[in-house]
């Protein structure tokens, strides 16, 4: 393995992927670091369905047309004008062709036509889902000659006067010290990092279950920052929906998300009725949901339906908990029987037995935190400089983009164009 390298990728997820073979493909020599070991590679992206992407016409993945600005207009509305209006503009008019670089690249999408997916014009979704796109991108960064290590983490970072790097990777025991003329940070945020999240979220924290994976733990990108990295974002506010409290701490993904609360009836664990105004139930009740069952006490609500509500609900990875009575639902979720009872009558919402439960958690997909960077993707410092050789890409830097809320398939998209770009920066840099 040679000890000099044009671009050095941290993080291996789709950013990461995207920025090595832009960079590949270019002439640089590139290698990928990941943390996480070979089975658990791609990040959050694993647990991806679809990705959002402007097209002025209609194409086979993606009907009708969703315009640049449409785009940009939800955003700035999802954001209340907090996103980097020249940023987001030029990252957006690059989702244009995503499609192809993707499918360019090994990536196989869903034909609509087949009528499997909803339809969709501002997105398109991933035939196999995300790990299916993890894997063929990197099937494709092997091919092209990118070198991967798993179970691999960027540990200390040291300045050169010529502004290259001095990196120490250690893979378990072993400890190896790189030269790279450039670096690109895609190691996510600190989402699932249990004490930064104490720090940030206090007695929250506790009760939050982690959708993506547990290896974004933040841990380069406080060594950024240690290093004179400027921040943007809010380290105490994140994008949540609401989660079967049953489901796997971490990497539950998009399968444990509950999409039934607007037909059933929230209590939390006083069998007291819990709302959420505003919610109601379009595409947004998700977040509004999660953020408020990370409210409740002890970071824990439950979902009670009807057979009438659970036939509208969409199918769970987890089936719903059966009770023919109310004091026989209470008993199972360790509620008061007296005082569910009461909360149910008063309602008036569900119609009678039998009843269905889900236990919820809130989810948290991402923190609304991360590295400013420019247009080329390069780091800004709290000094106000930017140096040509250190970039960051992908969930690392979302916060530029969405300092708050969320739209979906735009972690995806934002990571293949963030991380196409970085990479072609960076080996431009290297290479000249």
């Amino acid at each position: 393995m040679p000890t000099t390298w044009d671009v050095l990728v941290i993080g291996g997820g789709v950013a990461g992927l995207s920025a090595a073979i832009a960079a590949r493909r270019l002439g640089a020599s590139a290698r990928l670091i990941d943390s996480a070991p070979q089975g658990l590679r791609g990040g959050n992206a694993r647990h991806a369905r679809n990705f959002r992407i402007a097209h002025a016409t209609p194409n086979l993945y993606a009907p009708g047309a969703y315009a640049v600005d449409e785009f940009l207009s939800e955003l700035v509305m999802t954001t209340a004008g907090q996103t980097d209006m020249e940023l987001a503009h030029s990252l957006i008019a690059d989702t244009t062709d995503v499609i192809k670089w993707l499918t360019a690249n090994g990536v196989s999408l869903q034909n609509p036509a087949i009528g499997a997916i909803p339809f969709s014009r501002r997105t398109a979704f991933l035939l196999g889902g995300g790990k299916a796109m993890i894997n063929a991108l990197y099937e494709t960064a092997a091919r092209i000659g990118v070198a991967t290590d798993y179970d691999s983490e960027a540990k200390d970072l040291r300045a050169n006067s010529d502004w290259t790097w001095e990196v120490e990777i250690r893979n378990g025991a072993a400890t190896e010290r790189v030269h790279a003329r450039t670096i690109i940070a895609a190691s996510g945020g600190p989402g699932a990092e249990p004490e930064w999240l104490r720090a940030h979220f206090g007695t929250q924290a506790e009760g939050l279950m982690i959708r993506g994976g547990a290896f974004s733990d933040g841990e380069w990108m406080k060594k950024l920052i240690e290093t004179g990295a400027q921040t943007v974002g809010n380290p105490s506010s994140g994008h949540m929906v609401a989660v079967d409290a049953r489901g796997p701490k971490a990497d539950g993904g998009i399968v444990t998300r509950i999409a039934a609360i607007p037909y059933g009836l929230v209590v939390d664990r006083n069998a007291v009725a819990v709302e959420s105004p505003g919610a109601g139930s379009g595409r947004t009740h998700h977040a509004r949901w999660g953020a408020r069952i990370a409210q409740c006490d002890g970071g824990r609500a439950f979902l009670i339906l009807d057979a009438v509500g659970l036939n509208r609900a969409p199918p769970t990875a987890l089936a719903p908990i059966l009770a023919e009575t109310i004091a026989s639902l209470a008993n199972t979720l360790g509620l008061d029987r007296v005082a569910l009872a009461r909360t149910v009558e008063a309602s008036k919402q569900l119609a009678g037995p039998p009843f269905f439960a889900f236990p919820m958690r809130a989810g948290l997909t991402f923190v609304h935190f991360g590295l400013a960077v420019d247009d080329r993707m390069r780091v800004k410092m709290r000094n106000g400089r930017t140096f040509a050789t250190l970039f960051a890409a992908g969930m690392i830097m979302v916060a530029n983009i969405l300092p708050r809320g969320y739209l979906a398939g735009l972690g995806i998209t934002l990571s293949v164009v963030s991380g196409r770009r970085a990479g072609e920066a960076a080996a431009r840099h290297a290479l000249a």
